[in-house]
């Protein structure tokens, strides 16, 4: 954390004393928004923050919202016991959707199985006795800094339920989304249209001076930033937040060595596909000599066969030959 940081979170008084010395804030942000303690953290104390996040996803006009309430909130500071403790956001949109949220910066390659069970879980909330009417929608956005699926990348992509012949949507209940933090190159027009590009954007912000050029005139985007900023200045928030990246660390060096396999695994299949591409050139040329080969023969068979007929002809020949002399024998004899 810079000096310029801790000398105006020193001047500031009170909550309402963070909106004027952010504006004054320089240089790197502490923990942004993709540590995920900070992104629970200013979710959690920021109801509008949240509620402005959620309309921006699910493309909703404020007046759709009634009420976002959070359903598993935490104790912010509290010590974290385990690294690996879950910290996704489980909210309920207007007293009925069901919506989880959760930031994933490491790939830990499970991510298409865990975020499928996560939202069945969410959608599996009936008590005994309901009926199968009464389960309430279920959605799960997940914020990835990397690409899920590489061959077809997209910033911010949307699954549910459909056939697979006509792309009929078998069920609006389960909704599966997925917010791609670094390819935000690839918003369309949709996503620019409800701003998920510069919420996105806020996320992988790095200094103070890059916010406030993303947040100017959005109030939403405005009160994140600021509650950015308050949450860096709670000491007990930074030190979990700070744990958090150890365990990021961890998660990176493994993800590292995974890559450093991939990339041995990848070497060796090239060489593989290379050995390969020799072996079909040698299976060609032997192909081909073997077809040179078959027209050897067949050329050869064709000559034998007309030396068997010239041979016949000959033969022929001789036995007329042979006759006539005979009978030429015959009358000089006067027999």
């Amino acid at each position: 954390m810079n000096h310029n940081y801790h000398e105006i979170c020193n001047r500031q008084q009170g909550t309402n004393g963070y909106a004027a010395v952010f504006q004054d804030a320089r240089g790197t942000i502490p923990y942004g928004m993709t540590n995920d303690y900070m992104f629970r953290a200013v979710l959690q104390a920021n109801n509008k923050v949240l509620r402005g996040l959620i309309c921006s996803l699910l493309h909703l006009s404020e007046k759709d919202v009634f009420s976002v309430k959070i359903a598993n909130p935490v104790v912010m500071g509290e010590t974290v016991e385990k690294k690996e403790i879950r910290l996704d956001i489980n909210v309920v949109l207007n007293d009925h959707t069901l919506i989880n949220l959760e930031m994933q910066v490491a790939n830990q390659l499970n991510w298409k199985k865990r975020s499928v069970i996560y939202l069945c879980r969410s959608f599996d909330q009936l008590n005994r006795g309901q009926d199968y009417t009464e389960a309430r929608p279920a959605v799960h956005i997940g914020f990835l800094d990397y690409t899920l699926f590489r061959e077809c990348p997209e910033f911010y992509a949307s699954y549910k339920l459909i056939n697979v012949k006509n792309n009929n949507i078998y069920d609006d209940n389960l909704i599966l989304n997925v917010v791609d933090l670094s390819r935000i190159d690839l918003a369309s027009e949709d996503d620019k249209k409800y701003h998920i590009d510069r919420w996105a954007a806020l996320f992988k912000a790095t200094t103070w001076e890059e916010i406030r050029m993303l947040v100017s005139d959005n109030e939403y985007l405005n009160e994140a930033a600021e509650t950015i900023f308050r949450m860096n200045a709670d000491e007990q928030v930074r030190k979990q937040c700070r744990d958090r990246e150890e365990y990021y660390q961890d998660l990176r060096s493994y993800e590292r060595a995974i890559g450093e396999r991939e990339s041995v695994i990848e070497g060796y299949k090239r060489e593989v596909e290379k050995r390969e591409s020799v072996i079909e050139g040698y299976k060609r040329e032997v192909e081909k000599r073997e077809s040179a080969i078959e027209g050897y023969k067949k050329e050869v068979e064709k000559r034998e066969n007309a030396i068997e007929a010239y041979k016949k002809t000959v033969e022929e020949k001789d036995v007329l030959i042979q006759k006539l002399l005979d009978e030429n024998a015959k009358l000089r004899s006067g027999k």
